[in-house]
């Protein structure tokens, strides 16, 4: 299971960002809860269209959860469509993916 959080930081220390497609990055953390990768969000500037992006960059890195503080109906969506789900939640990183992993 690999969990991708919504970060406003590169760090587990760092906040939940608020808007999932808009998010600088995703910290992608394995099923022991351990930092494996660090993604930077090229979707989160510009147009339309960064949920689908997103869902798409999680999806393809092998992603099954993904955490932010909000996600918006069409993220959700592409989410769905590709198996992907979520967990509204705000705090540390690591705090919810420990949290999420003792569910």
């Amino acid at each position: 299971m690999r969990i991708a959080v919504a970060a406003l930081k590169k760090k587990e220390s760092s906040e939940i960002a608020i808007q999932a497609g808009r998010a600088p990055f995703y910290l992608v953390f394995d099923e022991s809860g351990t930092l494996v990768e660090t993604l930077n969000n090229p979707f989160s500037r510009g147009g339309g269209g960064a949920g689908f992006g997103v869902a798409k960059m999680l999806a393809d890195k092998g992603v099954d959860i993904v955490v932010a503080g909000k996600f918006g109906e069409n993220m959700l969506d592409a989410f769905k469509e590709r198996g992907l789900r979520s967990h509204e939640l705000e705090g540390p990183a690591l705090d919810a993916v420990r949290s999420l992993l003792q569910k």
